[in-house]
């Protein structure tokens, strides 16, 4: 059989996207996933920022099944 090749004509070239565009997303969801971390992992107790118990209920099967002791 014959191979036909497909006209490149109709497809557009692929632009890489520089560091200095991704570098603040990166940051920002960096910084994002270290207080969601904090929440998660140590919002009780003495290092709690929020009192009272809202935040501990909220994340404690989050907490569970990430491995995090909480009782």
């Amino acid at each position: 059989m014959a191979h036909i090749a497909a006209p490149s004509a109709g497809v557009p070239a692929v632009t890489p996207i520089s560091l200095k565009a991704i570098a603040p997303w990166a940051v920002f969801f960096g910084i994002l996933m270290l207080v969601l971390l904090y929440f998660v992992g140590a919002e009780q107790g003495a290092t709690s920022v929020i009192s009272g118990e809202a935040v501990h209920e909220w994340v404690h099967d989050g907490r569970h099944l990430l491995g995090f002791p909480c009782h």
